[in-house]
């Protein structure tokens, strides 16, 4: 979804059990029906959301080799977008697993349904919308029994976090298997390294910093509406823009390193107080930005220890770019991402510098497991094969509104709990599961065309 001149990756661009899901452990013991795949063992996928990263997903997905899949029914609100996607994955490697005839390519805010109509239970959805659909689309999958590959973020505000937790639940209790596009996890040098860390490599994990700085990516800057497509329609192309539809680009871009982070922590912040600004507000041709986002973040997250977790972020052209993320111990430091969300290798050191003449430990990985976008896949894939508890959604959510406690500590300059934001009762986005192609957006910009932003200081409460 983001590429940025730092990094350009194949797809765009196992933390503490929550009281909130004691319930689902509990049916551990209690006999719950085996979801299987379609008949003749082929598994049908449906792809709700066919832009850059559902392409990427759907191509991943069909890259797996364990067992026979299909991609079967796509949907998307535009149809050259939709007719993009089919394109590309049509003249791939892939292109063979596609069957998408036109009257299984559908257009449309109740495209997700009729796409996933197409499935049997058993069968698997993929959701890469922006993220405001995310608990509509997944309502409906398990209505039909299906597993389902969701793309971070998933929620940018607390009533919709709560909901998603909620679903979560019923998926586990229904033996469905769901995969949450945090790629990280997947990473086998950083599954080694959490490992290590947590065994006690390098003692008592004391500072996390995560850095991602570069220019302007995705759909962060935007000038005003044009006219057309709709003021709603133009929303969801430009989702980075606005905090209903992604969580700005906080959360679409730094919630990879907060996730690392806070899974090499074991332990989700409970606190948050940050800064952050607004600095060039226009385009190459001097046209201004309209956009809720800042062009830098800095979020001071407590763990319950009084460990630390610094995310910085920065999209400003002719800066320094910084893109990794690192920890520090009692006994020695680590290289979490060498580069980008989760680049290889990870690495420990003795002391504070994590210099080669103090490195412990460095990851070596096979080749055939060195992309995290396919591995993330491949353990999907295998859980549903070998019917094996697999549900990634309760740390998705969680991951989702750390990241959105930090943005929101940033955007009003005060500090906030986790507690504090999970029981806010403001949603972005209210209403989403009844919209049409003729409503009107939830966000409607004033008569110069300008969108309500973040005041810090000014604005305490709320974020705009």
């Amino acid at each position: 979804m983001n590429h940025s001149p730092a990094q350009s990756t194949t797809r765009r661009e196992f933390l503490k059990t929550t009281s909130r899901v004691a319930a689902v452990t509990a049916l551990a013991g209690v006999s719950i029906p085996r979801v299987y795949a379609a008949e003749n063992n082929l598994t049908r996928i449906a792809l709700i959301g066919c832009g850059g990263r559902g392409t990427g997903a759907a191509f991943n997905a069909l890259s797996v080799s364990s067992i026979p899949l299909q991609l079967v029914a796509m949907a998307d609100v535009f149809p050259n977008r939709l007719n993009d996607s089919y394109n590309q994955l049509k003249g791939s490697p892939v292109g063979n697993k596609l069957d998408v005839p036109a009257e299984r390519k559908f257009i449309g805010f109740d495209a997700y349904q009729k796409a996933m109509d197409c499935l049997k239970a058993g069968d698997i959805a993929i959701f890469t919308t922006p993220l405001a659909f995310r608990w509509v689309h997944f309502t409906y999958a398990i209505q039909k029994g299906l597993h389902v590959f969701m793309e971070k973020p998933l929620t940018a505000d607390a009533p919709t976090s709560r909901r998603m937790l909620k679903l979560a639940a019923e998926a586990s209790a229904k033996n469905l298997k769901v995969g949450v596009g945090l790629m990280s996890r997947h990473n086998r040098g950083m599954q080694e390294l959490a490992q290590r860390i947590h065994e006690g490599e390098l003692g008592d994990l004391i500072l996390l910093r995560g850095y991602r700085m570069h220019g302007p990516g995705g759909s962060a800057y935007t000038t005003k509406w044009p006219g057309s497509p709709s003021e709603l329609l133009w929303q969801i192309q430009r989702f980075h823009s606005f905090l209903w539809a992604s969580g700005g680009c906080f959360n679409d871009f730094y919630i990879h390193h907060v996730d690392h982070c806070c899974w090499m922590k074991n332990a989700w912040p409970v606190k948050a107080q940050a800064l952050g600004g607004r600095h060039y507000r226009s385009n190459s041709d001097g046209n201004p930005c309209v956009d809720q986002n800042f062009d830098v973040y800095s979020v001071e997250y407590t763990f319950a220890d009084g460990g630390k977790f610094i995310m910085d972020g920065r999209c400003i052209d002719g800066a320094k770019q910084i893109y990794s993320s690192y920890a520090q111990g009692t006994k020695g430091n680590a290289v979490i991402s060498s580069s980008g969300d989760c680049g290889l290798p990870s690495s420990t050191y003795r002391g504070l510098s994590p210099d080669r003449a103090n490195l412990l430990w460095e990851s070596k990985v096979p080749p055939g497991e060195q992309d995290p976008y396919l591995n993330e896949w491949q353990d999907l894939i295998d859980a549903i094969r070998k019917d094996q508890p697999y549900n990634e959604v309760e740390r998705g959510v969680y991951v989702s509104a750390v990241s959105s406690m930090g943005r929101k500590a940033a955007h009003t300059g005060q500090e906030i709990t986790l507690e504090q934001f999970l029981s806010s009762d403001q949603e972005y986005a209210p209403g989403v599961d009844k919209w049409t192609m003729d409503s009107p957006p939830p966000l409607v910009a004033d008569a110069s065309g300008r969108y309500p932003i973040p005041q810090p200081g000014i604005k305490r409460d709320t974020e705009f």
